[in-house]
């Protein structure tokens, strides 16, 4: 059987989606008062209720998840989420970053569109949601994807008008995959800067993007700063020591102070276009720089803590997913081949403790970028020009409906909807906003103040460190 035809069978399979599923009861429906609702809610516990702007609360919550939806007595775990409550009779968006659930309240771009409630969900295995123990071979798309529908099922009852998903970079990856598995689950999705790694063993894309990224003298100034690091390895790694036995950091994951290095100055480039502008060319350091203003620059532009032990260790769950199913970009940057010590060796499973050993599932996004070509309906895609995670993006197809995709001219990994052109603005948020139930005049005419600074004045990606590297 081809590779094409095991997609297009797999999908003709039932999967098994309502399996373990919430069966939701009239007592929740039936109260009057939020909080005694949630409580109600089938598998969830409110944890606390924090303060916020009228007219909205916010609750910290969770819901007891099966550790493995395909044998529920297998065990469970708690998943944590957030909900802003705004009214039964609004919308609500599902939003996600793929990592942890911010513990405060903030609303997403959707949920401003749309003037709704927001449910935030952290992925299962970030801590504190994670199975203990933690049987790793349980962190797929579809066991996070099968989270996200019993969630839903459970809520659904309470918040019975339409129902938007969104996520930015992985979360926005994550967002499709529960619509790819539950395509009912909501009415819309819209994902910002997801990357879609088809093949991972074909990555020319993104070489191809960092030759044509912002102008030539800021990519020359790049490489050559990242050379001029990797020229001055002995006092710099020596410095990287000092610093980390100053400050109780330590390598055993990656393996030592040099390796984790040289891993720091290969990623610099595609960090720096991650969240930088081409504005902020001037800021990179001439090779003749002094080596404080090197170290500083690493550090800002990459930070000098990821590669420890002490900032992996949160990732692993990416890292696992990585080298587990979605894939992992490999940029060959010639111009340090000589210079690098571990040519090659910058991947996925050299972030990951020796003792899990993922076996990559190569069809995994293969089924992800047929169910979009072939079956997608209403999905909002932005990415932005500068950012190298949209070098390979998810690519509408014959098959899909009601669906746009957009790119913010000259922008990062911050991408959204208001950094688009304004004509693809209004047509973006006109989509969003039919596809919730609601019109512009209706959601303006029922809305709190549109900007509320305890609310909107936190980063919109909300990761500077939830990045995908």
């Amino acid at each position: 059987m081809t590779r094409f035809r095991r997609v297009l069978v797999s999908m003709a399979v039932p999967l098994l989606g309502l399996v373990g599923a919430v069966v939701a009861g009239s007592p929740a429906a039936a109260a009057t008062d939020i909080r005694d609702q949630l409580e109600a809610a089938p598998g969830v516990t409110v944890l606390e209720e924090q303060p916020v702007a009228a007219p909205y609360r916010f609750f910290v919550l969770s819901i007891t998840q099966p550790v493995d939806h395909l044998r529920p007595s297998a065990g469970t775990f708690q998943q944590r989420f957030t909900l802003l409550h705004r009214g039964t009779d609004r919308p609500t968006v599902l939003h996600t970053t793929g990592y942890n659930v911010p513990g405060y309240a903030f609303r997403s771009e959707p949920t401003r569109l749309v003037d709704g409630n927001q449910i935030s969900v952290e992925q299962r295995y970030f801590t504190p949601s994670r199975p203990d123990p933690a049987d790793w071979s349980k962190l797929t798309i579809w066991q996070a994807a099968t989270d996200h529908h019993r969630l839903v099922a459970a809520l659904k009852p309470i918040y019975s008008q339409k129902w938007i998903s969104t996520g930015a970079s992985k979360g926005g990856m994550t967002s499709i995959y529960h619509r790819r598995f539950y395509p009912s689950d909501v009415d819309g999705t819209v994902a910002y800067v997801a990357p879609q790694d088809v093949n991972n063993a074909e990555d020319s894309a993104y070489d191809r993007f960092f030759t044509k990224v912002g102008t030539a003298q800021c990519r020359a100034a790049l490489d050559a700063v990242q050379v001029e690091a990797l020229r001055r390895r002995a006092e710099l790694v020596a410095r990287y020591e000092a610093w980390a036995a100053a400050n109780a950091r330590t390598f055993t994951v990656v393996g030592s102070a040099d390796r984790a290095f040289e891993f720091m100055v290969n990623g610099t480039t595609w960090a720096f276009w991650q969240y930088s502008l081409e504005s902020d060319c001037v800021d990179v350091p001439a090779p003749t720089a002094s080596s404080d203003d090197i170290w500083a620059w690493l550090d800002a532009i990459y930070g000098i803590d990821s590669n420890t032990d002490q900032g992996v260790n949160p990732y692993v769950p990416y890292y696992f997913q990585a080298a587990y199913q979605l894939g992992y970009p490999d940029v060959s940057l010639p111009h340090l081949a000589g210079l690098q010590h571990y040519r090659g060796q910058d991947r996925a499973q050299s972030y990951i403790p020796r003792d899990i050993v993922p076996r990559f599932q190569p069809f995994a996004m293969d089924d992800i970028d047929v169910w979009v070509k072939l079956f997608g309906r209403r999905l909002l895609f932005v990415y932005g020009q500068n950012d190298p995670w949209g070098a390979e993006p998810f690519r509408l197809g014959p098959g899909t409906r009601d669906s746009l995709s957009y790119t913010a001219a000259g922008y990062n990994h911050g991408s959204n909807i208001s950094r688009l052109t304004p004509a693809e603005s209004a047509t973006a948020t006109a989509a969003v906003q039919r596809w919730a139930g609601v019109s512009a005049p209706a959601a303006l005419a029922l809305a709190a103040p549109s900007y509320i600074s305890s609310l909107d004045d936190r980063d919109p990606a909300l990761d500077r460190r939830f990045n995908l590297r």
